[in-house]
């Protein structure tokens, strides 16, 4: 790759929980990768919401970004993200408005739109079966605004502000797995990050509705788009094969109704794979990069050239910590 083609590289944890190891482990490992991810020259750490999820332990991201940024000194640190409907708008803004304070200049703020659930568990979250079908996004995200902006002087909360009011919201992100989430950021005016690891939609449509139906807000006067991949690299072909099919085992059972920890590539290797199952998992491979360093990175570039984006965020499901940070040193170097 010239260097005329080169984008910057992130990182999208979601804290995966190996089978075989306590949940706070991974917490504890994502702190690690975080460092390693900042000598690695990675431009930022992006930690998910997901809950009731047994693979994976980040369901709050808010404290995981402090944490993570309070271990690192450069890399910028983010949501990726928090799911808007989960949380109340003024909590949001009063949250990321303390980070930024406390890290200024290196704090991102990404919302969606989705539960990062299941349906038993989202209306434990938003406290109301009723909430689930409000499509009130865009309400939402303007009234989050609004406490940072100001309300009209007759709205009821024109009185509120989130505190700390002497520094502004973060840089704001909207994250999409279809069409409709780079619609809404192009009608708002913020980044979008399209997850490519497993939207639905054709990343290039996605990215280019965006772009045409971008408008300039007073935070962003162009359009920036960052597309989220998945990606194992080892130092043989053979390895991150074996790797990623117990990422694939993994995602298998959780389509299957009976999610778990991450499993060893062992215990992939030893399960008896249906012809219907292989063919399924094989189908969601698109979604994966795989093999060395050097063919990993020449399918991102592929990927990000077909998607028109300017920046790529690589999350990585690999049971042994040691060997997930060893993915992302190769992915960096053979970047360079």
């Amino acid at each position: 790759m010239t260097p005329q083609t080169r984008v910057p590289l992130s990182v999208l944890d979601l804290s995966p929980i190996g089978a075989g190891q306590p949940a706070s482990a991974a917490l504890r490992e994502t702190v690690e990768l975080a460092r390693a991810a900042e000598r690695f020259g990675y431009q930022r750490y992006w930690l998910a919401e997901h809950h009731n999820i047994p693979s994976v332990a980040s369901s709050a991201p808010a404290v995981m970004i402090a944490t993570v940024a309070a271990h690192t000194s450069t890399i910028r640190v983010g949501s990726g993200g928090i799911m808007l409907p989960n949380h109340a708008p003024l909590q949001v803004a009063e949250t990321f408005r303390v980070l930024e304070a406390l890290h200024p200049g290196r704090i991102d703020l990404g919302l969606g739109r989705a539960p990062g659930t299941d349906q038993l568990t989202a209306p434990a979250l938003r406290r109301s079966r009723e909430a689930l079908t409000a499509d009130d996004f865009p309400q939402q995200f303007a009234e989050l605004m609004a406490y940072v902006d100001g309300f009209p002087a007759d709205h009821p909360f024109a009185r509120i502000t989130a505190i700390p009011t002497d520094v502004d919201l973060p840089p704001v992100w909207i994250l999409g797995s279809s069409l409709y989430g780079g619609q809404a950021a192009g009608a708002f005016g913020t980044g979008f990050a399209f997850a490519g690891h497993f939207g639905t939609a054709d990343p290039a449509e996605a990215v280019r509705g965006y772009r045409e139906r971008f408008t300039p807000s007073a935070r962003l006067s162009e359009p920036r788009v960052i597309l989220g991949v998945a990606a194992i690299a080892a130092e043989t072909t053979e390895r991150a094969e074996q790797l990623a099919r117990a990422a694939d085992l993994s995602m298998l059972r959780l389509r299957q109704g009976r999610p778990g920890p991450l499993p060893t590539p062992e215990e992939a290797a030893a399960y008896d794979w249906s012809l219907a199952e292989l063919a399924q998992v094989e189908s969601r491979r698109v979604f994966t990069s795989v093999g060395t360093a050097d063919e990993v990175v020449d399918d991102l570039e592929r990927r990000r050239k077909e998607a028109d984006a300017d920046e790529l965020i690589i999350t990585t499901q690999i049971h042994d910590p040691a060997e997930r940070i060893r993915s992302y040193e190769l992915i960096a170097e053979s970047y360079r």
